[in-house]
């Protein structure tokens, strides 16, 4: 987290978040002008196209200003905030607002007022006849708040199934559905949280409201006209910045893809073989996709060309084999990276692709999750597909995309024989790779699953 001495206090900067990450969306403040901050306690919540994350505090002190608001695109190093070490008075700004502080609040609330710190987090919310000010709001994304005002939801209301008690997507939807067939005498009684709206957390907007305005297409186009029915979604700071890093990565990188069929037989022989055992033992069930990231980490130890990135004067090869896993999610793709993918087994690479699977889809991936991978693995296959072209991550070189896996007649030995076949693909940058390289590459990697042994164990 890096800072700067402004002339009231020290001024907090928004820190880079990622490789190739520039800049990031205010989520939510989770501190409020006048509250006293201790050093790492969280500060705000940043989205960017990768993961949501929040930015701690590098000092002690007061918070006397909110440089940045809700909602707000900003490049990294752009100010955040301004806290005061001295924990003093507070800035003329917050000295003229009406409201008293949330830490005034606090003092004069009963303690037992206070939900359980795990459970919830710091910002002010008007609420109750008298508008008096209520100090804790369940935690939550950006995202899972929008959803929230747009149907008229009090997020208080609702018990969390996520860590630490927090709202996930899931429990709205689910909320909504329980509203929707709830029976007519008790729709008052759920529908009087929000009958004041514009009561229900004012200073939260959604934050893909200024993206339209603030963020005009790059190539300048007209706006498309929207005809009648048409159904017009705003852009989620998640979906706008993958978006901008995808044409970033077609305009920077020349994309070349090339095709190979697989004979995956042995590996669905080997799987057959040990995925009971395996899923008993650890709980959850044995993937394809181990299989293919393993041999791609083997193919990468003999073509190190392909685990490099291009720098503009110069070629750097990476040492460490850290394999991105892109994984779907409804607001969009995250690549989150298993970390020294040529150190573990079939079983190792399947719980990593387990565990970053389900932070993934529970809101949970750090910074260090999705960030230094050197090669990426896409698996479209998993829904049915039987050829893609998929994009670079940026600045890596390559990526290798898994389809269907489908028995069909082949020919062997002059006779035709029924085969697992599956369609695989490698999407390369053309400055790192020639088409020679690539192909040997894949070809590689097509070797390894097409010999491979099904007595191998996966441990």
């Amino acid at each position: 987290m890096s800072s700067t001495r402004a002339q009231s206090g020290t001024q907090v900067q928004l820190p880079k978040l990622g490789e190739s990450v520039t800049e990031g969306t205010i989520g939510a403040w989770l501190k409020q002008v006048g509250d006293r901050v201790e050093k790492y306690d969280p500060l705000v919540e940043i989205t960017t196209d990768k993961v949501n994350a929040e930015v701690p505090s590098p000092l002690a002190g007061t918070l006397v200003e909110i440089s940045a608001q809700e909602g707000e695109t900003l490049p990294v190093g752009a100010g955040l905030c301004v806290i005061d070490e001295s924990g003093g008075a507070t800035s003329s700004v917050e000295a003229e607002q009406a409201p008293p502080s949330p830490a005034e609040t606090a003092a004069e609330m009963p303690a037992a007022t206070a939900a359980p710190p795990a459970q919830t987090e710091r910002g002010p919310r008007p609420t109750g006849p008298n508008g008096e000010i209520e100090l804790l709001r369940t935690r939550s994304s950006p995202a899972v708040r929008r959803i929230a005002e747009e149907h008229g939801i009090d997020i208080a209301q609702i018990q969390g199934s996520g860590i630490s008690g927090r709202v996930t997507k899931g429990d709205i939807l689910q909320f909504v559905d329980a509203q929707r067939s709830a029976v007519p005498e008790a729709a008052p009684a759920a529908a009087a949280p929000t009958a004041a709206p514009p009561q229900v957390q004012p200073p939260i907007a959604p934050p893909t409201r200024p993206f339209v305005a603030e963020a005009p297409a790059p190539t300048a186009q007209p706006q498309v006209e929207v005809f009648e029915g048409d159904t017009v979604v705003p852009l989620t700071a998640m979906r706008r910045q993958i978006a901008e890093h995808m044409v970033r990565s077609e305009r920077t990188a020349p994309h070349v893809t090339t095709w190979m069929e697989v004979d995956m037989t042995r590996v669905v022989q080997a799987r057959t073989r040990v995925k009971e055992r395996f899923a008993r033992d650890e709980g959850f069930d044995l993937t394809y996709l181990a299989y293919v990231i393993k041999a791609v980490v083997h193919a990468l130890h003999e073509h190190p060309y392909v685990n490099a990135v291009w720098d503009e004067t110069r070629i750097i090869r990476r040492k460490a084999i850290n394999v991105g896993v892109a994984v779907g999610l409804e607001e969009g793709l995250i690549v989150p990276v298993i970390r020294n993918a040529d150190e573990k087994n079939i079983a190792g690479i399947a719980r990593a692709i387990r565990d970053l699977t389900a932070k993934a889809r529970e809101n949970r991936l750090s910074i260090d999750d999705v960030q230094g991978g050197t090669f990426t693995v896409n698996n479209p296959g998993t829904f049915g597909t039987i050829m893609s072209t998929p994009i670079i991550v940026q600045p890596q070189s390559a990526i290798v995309s898994t389809e269907a896996i489908v028995k069909r007649p082949v020919v062997i030995d002059d006779a035709i024989a029924v085969r697992s076949m599956m369609n695989l693909s490698l999407s390369f940058d053309h400055r790192v790779l020639d088409g020679l390289t690539g192909a040997r590459f894949l070809s590689e990697v097509k070797r390894w699953l097409e010999q491979f042994d099904p007595e191998t164990s996966v441990y």
